[in-house]
């Protein structure tokens, strides 16, 4: 007996089972690869902008730059919201201090939670994959012990030679179905602390330049 032999002998039902999750594993893989790319240069990109911005730049410059560039920073999309919701209230001659920092930090945290929504995208998939194929795989399992029991009972002999081959392919699903959910739970699990973490950087970097432009509106 080998692995494949058991698949390709298996029924019909178990196979489905086994190309669903077959289907999944490859698709919770090339988005593990994905994400783990499209975080990587979010956290590179954001310290990258945070170097340039605490290395004494100046903010309007800053600020005409990040205009004229279309594939900035989360960070550095970020500041461009914060900062131009400052320029705009701040050019009103009778904006109240209060309503100027209350209208940055706000347009700062939209621009923030568009940038966690768009880190978040699709982790919801993985974290159905690792909760669901387990018992998908359960249930390619327990149907094909079934069937296999069926076919016992229609045998003259009930050996072990006899029923081994049946419940070994079922078993195969259960194992196919940890097999896509363990990469799943790891990458969700990863991908949850990591946007959690640039989270809080972009916290950080709210408060911090809230504080600068404050400064700057007091002027």
């Amino acid at each position: 007996m080998s692995v494949f032999s058991l698949i390709a002998n298996a029924s019909l039902v178990v196979q489905l089972v086994m190309a669903g999750l077959l289907a999944l594993s490859v698709l919770s893989w090339a988005l593990i690869i994905q994400k783990s790319l499209l975080l990587k240069g979010a956290r590179r990109d954001s310290e990258d902008f945070e170097r340039t911005f605490w290395g004494g730049a100046d903010l309007n410059r800053l600020y005409e730059d990040g205009n004229r560039r279309q594939d900035g920073s989360a960070m550095e999309r970020i500041f461009q919201s914060g900062f131009g919701e400052f320029l705009k209230l701040r050019s009103k001659n009778h904006g109240e201090l209060s309503d100027i920092m209350d209208g940055s930090r706000r347009a700062m945290r939209a621009a923030a939670q568009r940038e966690l929504d768009a880190l978040e995208n699709h982790n919801a998939f993985l974290a159905t994959v690792g909760s669901v194929s387990p018992y998908v795989g359960l249930f390619g399992t327990v149907w094909g012990i079934m069937h296999a029991f069926i076919g016992l009972g229609n045998a003259t002999q009930a050996t072990l030679q006899t029923v081994a081959p049946g419940i070994a392919e079922a078993l195969i699903a259960t194992a196919i179905g940890l097999f896509a959910a363990i990469p799943a739970v790891i990458g969700y699990n990863r991908f949850a602390a990591d946007v959690d973490r640039l989270a809080t950087r972009f916290d950080t970097f709210m408060e911090e330049f809230s504080n600068i432009l404050q400064r700057q509106a007091s002027r």
